[in-house]
């Protein structure tokens, strides 16, 4: 099958691409570049006939981890960010190595079984528990105090992080800031919905575009460098989710391997990405 010189890379789910992918097709032959959505696991695609492969909507690989960073691997230099990144990205343990290298972020702790996370939800007093790989909010869940806590049958069964319930999320949510070829280019507030501290459309949050603020963008920039410098490979983009906690704001996830863009709520951040893939050529 002949390839497209982009591939953006999506999952069965999404197989017509991220929501709002009508402003990436556009903005890439606007410029010039033909593309194609593909799903990571479609054996008939040509990887090595493109010239960029730029993941996008593979929102299933946290089920799928060793297949996905297999076919990560095999895909080569035109992948943007690159298996290695991937693989250090999709566990969340990631954010110990970024608070040893003195970024701020949520505490954090990686608890491989039960007993270590009574200890850490006993630390932090109500906790928050997420699957040490994990995406879209899946499996999250609050515990109080952590004495006597067992993983229900239905619930994720480890490993872990778990991290200390900022307050803050429920009335102000998270922010985050796009990071394209090491430029912050913008920022959306995400809110959860009531009752809710996880901020994805499907557990009733709710997301908007505000002007890009001197200290998230500082923040999300620090927080790319940091990454470049433990990792030693290129970033050419990512998206830094924030939460503020002690009269700051503070990292509560680098998403480096498949960010939504939002185009459905920010169209405008099509173009600086179809800037980072024309870069390439």
């Amino acid at each position: 099958m002949s390839e497209s010189p982009v591939l953006l890379v999506t999952c069965q789910e999404w197989a017509e691409g991220e929501p709002g992918h009508a402003a990436l097709d556009t903005a890439l032959a606007a410029r010039g570049l033909e593309s194609r959505w593909v799903l990571w696991d479609d054996l008939s695609v040509d990887w090595g006939a493109a010239q960029v492969v730029a993941v996008r909507s593979a929102w299933d690989y946290s089920t799928r981890l060793g297949e996905f960073l297999g076919w990560a691997t095999g895909v080569g230099p035109a992948l943007l960010n690159g298996a290695d990144v991937f693989r250090w990205n999709t566990d969340k343990s990631y954010l110990i190595d970024l608070a040893r290298a003195g970024l701020p972020v949520v505490p954090t702790v990686a608890a491989d079984d039960v007993m270590a996370v009574r200890a850490a939800a006993k630390q932090f007093g109500t906790a928050v528990l997420k699957p040490r790989v994990g995406a879209g909010g899946r499996g999250v869940e609050v515990v109080e105090g952590g004495r006597g806590w067992l993983p229900s049958a239905d619930s994720h069964q480890g490993p872990w992080v778990v991290q200390p319930l900022i307050d803050t999320v429920r009335e102000h949510g998270e922010t985050s800031v796009f990071v394209i070829a090491g430029r912050p280019v913008s920022q959306v507030d995400k809110v959860p919905g009531p009752g809710e501290i996880r901020v994805q459309q499907q557990y009733g949050g709710h997301s908007r575009s505000v002007e890009l603020s001197d200290e998230a963008a500082l923040l999300a920039a620090q927080a790319i460098a940091t990454t470049v410098d433990l990792i030693g490979a290129e970033i050419v983009y990512g998206r830094v989710d924030m939460m503020w906690y002690d009269d700051g704001l503070v990292v509560c996830e680098i998403e480096l391997t498949e960010p939504g863009l939002y185009l459905d709520v920010m169209p405008l951040n099509a173009g600086p990405f179809a800037d980072a893939i024309l870069a390439r050529f």
